[in-house]
């Protein structure tokens, strides 16, 4: 190992699926996640299928974030502007901090890929007691255009200048 060179940190990863319509056999973008997440060496804590309801979801997520093993929470689906779609509504009132750059970032980098369809995503990322939170487009292109741009970097320790792996320990500083 060089002076400079930092082990890999595998974290444990819950996925969470919004859809009113998707099933365990039709899921292709929680599919995508957990092939990418447990590629890259990280943990594949849980993964489930919610309907596109704010407290299912938010239920979801808050007994995810109660538990200490819990590193990260990445959620697919319900990010866009119909009537049903309410995960970020959802999600946001459980973190202690949104991580602003995130949803810029993503926006930024999916403006490549399929223009000012871009504007209709409202994915979004956090903290909330000490776990990152992630809240992606359900389409499986999104989800592989956040995980491979954006995502697996930060949750990888060996990421120079800095990563969001790093400050785990620090997240719960008061």
């Amino acid at each position: 190992m060089t002076e400079n060179a930092r082990p890999f940190k595998p974290l444990n990863i819950a996925v969470l699926i919004v859809s009113d319509s998707r099933t365990e056999k039709t899921d292709k973008s929680g599919k995508l996640l957990v092939e990418r997440l447990t590629a890259a060496g990280h943990r594949l804590h849980e993964k489930t299928i919610v309907p596109d309801d704010i407290y299912q979801i938010r239920a979801a997520v808050s007994a995810w974030l109660a538990k200490a093993e819990v590193d990260v929470v990445i959620s697919t689906g319900g990010t866009g502007v119909t009537g049903r779609d309410g995960t970020p509504e959802a999600v946001s009132v459980l973190l202690d901090k949104e991580i602003d750059g995130f949803g810029e970032m993503f926006r930024t980098v999916s403006y490549e890929d399929i223009g000012t369809s871009s504007l209709q995503s409202r994915a979004v990322a956090g903290v909330a007691n000490g776990t990152y939170v992630f809240v992606l487009p359900g389409s499986a292109g999104a989800c592989a255009t956040a995980w491979d741009k954006i995502i697996s970097a930060q949750l990888d320790f060996r990421t120079r200048p800095c990563n969001l792996v790093e400050l785990i320990p620090r997240l719960k500083e008061t």
